[in-house]
């Protein structure tokens, strides 16, 4: 009978539920979301209605996600977002602050963006989101693998730092042109026409760095 006793505490230890780390970071990030989109949809006089039209989703699926009672996928994030006229990072301004001092961003966890321009064989991962109305410096964590796409000249304010990870990269900038290995970095005015002219060895991996101005115009 004892043998049979620990027998079914283990079988009983095994089915029972375990804290679900990732599940409760999730609802929390969820639950911030919902708070930055609730504000700026409320400062700007704008109700549960418009805003779901705007967005292509119901009301009552918009009221779930401002009280944090769903997780939005990527594509809700991003019609959110143009329906309130923001980027889809300043709505996650607040995921990862603690103390409003920090903010961490775990591995592949960073917010997937595109540059306008660019169609296939490449990431964009937004590595940090700021809070308030204007940003400092936004950096990404870039990765290139397909060879045969031509990228166009970026154009931006401030200034940006890259630094290669891994791979193999012929970046253009201006009239000139820099081979960049692992190791390398490479700084620059955003202003200046600019982007990799060569993928020489794939995949790339590499950091971005834009440091703005005070203007708070600029484009990715």
């Amino acid at each position: 009978m004892h043998l049979a006793g620990r027998h079914s505490k283990r079988n009983a230890e095994k089915s029972a539920p375990r804290p679900a780390g990732t599940a409760v970071r999730h609802l929390a990030s969820a639950t911030e979301l919902g708070r930055v989109a609730r504000r700026i949809r409320e400062s700007q006089g704008l109700t549960l209605a418009d805003v779901a039209t705007r967005a292509g989703i119901s009301a009552a699926m918009l009221s779930r996600l401002e009280t944090g009672r769903t997780s939005p996928s990527l594509e809700t994030i991003v019609s959110l977002a143009g329906a309130l006229g923001v980027r889809p990072s300043h709505l996650l301004q607040e995921i990862g602050v603690e103390d409003e001092s920090a903010q961490v961003v775990h591995a592949g966890q960073g917010l997937e963006v595109v540059r306008r321009g660019t169609k296939r064989g490449h990431t964009y991962h937004l590595l940090a989101a700021q809070r308030g109305p204007r940003k400092v410096f936004e950096p990404f964590l870039v990765t290139l693998t397909d060879k045969s796409e031509v990228f166009p000249g970026f154009e931006h304010p401030g200034t940006e730092f890259i630094h290669l990870l891994s791979g193999e990269i012929v970046y253009r900038l201006g009239r000139r042109s820099y081979h960049l290995r692992p190791g390398d970095s490479l700084t620059f005015r955003g202003d200046v026409a600019h982007g990799p002219e060569k993928l020489v060895k794939v995949p790339i991996r590499m950091l971005s760095i834009i440091i703005y101005s005070e203007s708070p115009e600029r484009h990715p």
